[in-house]
């Protein structure tokens, strides 16, 4: 077990109209820093297929995607004991402040990219806003096909 604190700093504008949490990044994430960096993970290729466009390979070109249609990008989790990056590990958290986002964002729903991530999120915040739970993209979620992947994802789209 690794004590992590979050230090990628959350995606958003005052035109972003949905915001989509993971739980806290992967080893791989924090080391590129920014989120999804695991080239395995299929993140990027699926909001790429949801939205008819391209996210780009760095940071600012995804952080531009992102923007350009009306995504705020963060993780639940401020910090937590975590082995690797096993969700199912995660002990000690606590949870990121997302009263920033709220005022400054005209926010329509909350996705979450997995199970953990919707857990702490709907225990620990007062929202009166759709949170949806999308399948992980992570490469350990193998029961889930990339289409399968796009049309779940695809959901997003009624939001922005």
């Amino acid at each position: 077990m690794e004590k992590i604190i979050h230090t990628i700093a959350p995606v958003y504008d005052e035109n972003s109209r949905v915001l989509l949490l993971g739980s806290m990044p992967s080893p791989k994430s924090r080391e590129a820093g920014f989120y999804y960096g695991n080239p395995h993970n299929r993140f990027w290729t699926v909001l790429s297929a949801v939205f008819n466009d391209d996210t780009g390979k760095t940071k600012e070109q995804k952080t531009a995607f992102l923007l350009r249609h009306h995504v705020a990008l963060w993780d639940v989790l401020h910090s937590c004991e975590i082995a690797g990056a096993s969700d199912a590990s995660i002990r000690s958290a606590e949870v990121n402040d997302f009263s920033a986002i709220f005022a400054a964002a005209p926010i329509r729903a909350v996705f979450f990219t997995g199970i953990a991530a919707h857990r702490y999120f709907t225990k620990n915040v007062r929202c009166n806003l759709p949170a949806i739970r999308l399948p992980s993209t992570s490469p350990a979620n193998a029961a889930w096909s990339i289409d399968r992947l796009i049309e779940a994802y695809s959901v997003i789209r009624e939001f922005v």
